[in-house]
């Protein structure tokens, strides 16, 4: 059922390489690209709940990246040949100019798009993303990304790749209880979003389709995401970008997110409240996309 409005597509690259994306909306309706977070795939961010979505009349666009889902592995990649892929795929579309969001692991994704294809963009929007993190912040981290940090940073990628198999084994196995058990330090809005029917039906789907070729993406994007920050031309980003921040965040140190926000010109904060962490968003949709919207 979660799936029976959605249209799949998939071009290919020059390199050879498949990349798929799906589609929910009016094909003339106001295109909204959605970027995963990590470990994601192109059925991240499907809500059971499509009013948001249906009220504003949305052609929501989900893309996955390379290594997840049915999108072919790029050993090594960082953030530009994602992006490039993105912009391959509003080519493939005949659109010019969307509005962009993307959380978590996608964060970077969204700044490197807006960076590398500025045209491309109307106005970007960040949700708990993820930034360049400090030694001393790691300590705030849950336990599994505090250690695949400490594992790259060490140059272990072998360490690296059997912790990503064990948390696979145990998120095919039992998506949620696989997530509960990872989620160690969340706070207690965080762990009330993951007991959501709703949410759980739509991230299990979205969690076995991203693993369901193994941990050949997330090894490569978990590398990009501590050593490829430097391929994103901060200061090249010309659209607006608003970056919601969630203060009991235990994936993304408030601190880092804001460290990062200092660099980008035109980039605007909105704290959610006190006591949100990592999935505040769910509950916010509708204001993000309204804030989104209105801006390009």
């Amino acid at each position: 059922m979660l799936l029976e409005d959605v249209r799949f597509a998939e071009l290919r690259r020059p390199d050879g390489r498949t990349v798929a994306w799906s589609e929910w909306g009016p094909a003339d309706g106001d295109p909204l690209l959605r970027l995963p977070g990590t470990p994601g795939c192109r059925f991240s961010g499907l809500r059971a709940d499509r009013s948001p979505w249906r009220e504003r009349r949305l052609r929501v666009i989900m893309t996955e990246r390379p290594g997840y889902g049915a999108s072919s592995r790029l050993p090594g990649r960082g953030f530009v040949e994602p992006a490039d892929d993105l912009a391959a795929i509003l080519d493939q579309l005949q659109l010019e100019r969307v509005h962009v969001i993307g959380g978590s692991g996608g964060g970077p994704h969204v700044l490197a798009l807006a960076a590398r294809h500025p045209d491309r963009v109307k106005a970007a929007t960040v949700v708990v993303g993820a930034a360049p993190l400090t030694e001393d912040e790691l300590g705030g981290l849950i336990a599994v990304n505090a250690e695949s940090h400490r594992l790259i940073r060490a140059g272990d990628l072998d360490g690296f790749r059997r912790l990503l198999e064990r948390l696979r084994a145990s998120l095919l196995e039992d998506p949620i209880r696989g997530l509960r058990a990872a989620m160690d330090k969340a706070p207690e809005a965080d762990r009330a979003v993951m007991g959501d029917p709703d949410w759980q039906a739509t991230h299990a789907l979205a969690t076995r389709e991203a693993l369901r070729a193994g941990v050949d993406g997330w090894f490569d994007e978990g590398i990009a995401l501590e050593r490829a920050w430097s391929e994103i031309d901060l200061s090249a980003i010309g659209t607006s970008l608003t970056w919601w921040l969630a203060d009991s965040d235990a994936n993304v140190p408030l601190s880092a997110a804001q460290r990062l926000l200092e660099r980008i010109p035109d980039a605007r904060p909105v704290l959610f409240g006190p006591e949100e962490g990592h999935f505040a968003p769910y509950h916010r949709e509708a204001d993000i996309l309204d804030e989104l919207l209105a801006r390009g």
